[in-house]
């Protein structure tokens, strides 16, 4: 099994050491969760808190994830980044291809989307982007992405979004895996159709081995059961070496872990203090 540090809500400028201890501690990958603005009141409940309530404030750091990606990628070589998840609802999808596009070529193909649709209403509304079927809007969206980003002069004529022949270049010398975050059965759905993979919110270990059963009954009938595909966890009850041992025997491909959190250092904690973290992290669990 894979790890992957969770940089979520630590001060940017913090972000390039950061990924450069976790690339020499052997941690594979970076998530970059996404967070457009904090909205004084919020219009919906966050639905990954049992409360609805939100984990952070108005005064908590978030780097765009293409960004932020870019920028740890240029002072490392080997480890990848991931958004975790990308709220793809209240963007424009040939605007993003440019930007992923971007994103792949600077960091050498170390970039993986992971996408989303967005739970805030605000962040529709007041990005200009309608919230009416907001399901198949991302839908066709992440065609338009893997259309543009494929490469070449392509076209698209669909209910949402339309253009005539264009080209981005360059295009990604691999293919940028699309991972598909979401616990609701449409999300689940989404994952299994189109998806390389699928990221997890905090979830316990019983209710992650449940959701990929059903992922897995998903992909057959998708007929995609014998396509690699990735579980990226977020798992609040498994930790320490048996646990990762039993998360990897469940069929989790990857932890997310932030380990100066389990150290009782805080999401703005001092850099030297998550460093330690990192490698003792890395020292008990990585081989």
């Amino acid at each position: 099994m894979k790890f992957t540090l969770g940089i979520a809500m630590s001060p940017l400028e913090q972000l390039p050491e950061l990924a450069k201890t976790a690339e020499e501690c052997g941690f594979s990958s970076i998530a970059l969760p996404d967070s457009l603005f904090f909205m004084e009141t919020a219009a919906a409940k966050y639905p990954y808190t049992p409360d609805g309530s939100r984990m952070w404030n108005a005064e908590t750091p978030w780097v765009d994830p293409l960004i932020g990606a870019t920028a740890m990628a240029a002072v490392t070589s080997t480890i990848r980044f991931y958004s975790n998840v990308l709220k793809l609802g209240s963007r424009n999808p040939l605007l993003l291809a440019r930007q992923v596009g971007s994103v792949a070529a600077m960091t050498g193909n170390r970039f993986g989307l992971g996408v989303g649709i967005g739970w805030a209403p605000e962040e529709f509304e007041w990005c200009g982007a309608p919230m009416d079927h907001k399901g198949a809007r991302v839908d066709e969206m992440i065609e338009v992405l893997k259309l543009v980003l494929g490469g070449g002069m392509v076209e698209f004529h669909g209910k949402f979004y339309e253009f005539d022949k264009l080209q981005m270049s360059p295009a990604p010398a691999q293919p940028v895996p699309f991972y598909v975050g979401g616990h609701t059965e449409p999300a689940l759905r989404r994952a299994a159709r189109v998806g390389d993979g699928w990221c997890s919110a905090m979830m316990k270990f019983d209710e992650l081995v449940a959701t990929m059963a059903r992922l897995d009954t998903l992909r057959a009938e998708y007929g995609r059961a014998d396509v690699p595909f990735e579980i990226q966890a977020v798992c609040i009850d498994r930790w320490g070496k048996n646990g990762y041992e039993e998360m990897g025997q469940a069929g989790i491909t990857d932890a997310i872990v932030v380990p100066w959190l389990f150290d009782g250092v805080p999401f703005d904690g001092p850099l030297e203090a998550k460093q330690d973290s990192l490698r003792k992290f890395a020292a008990e669990n990585i081989t």
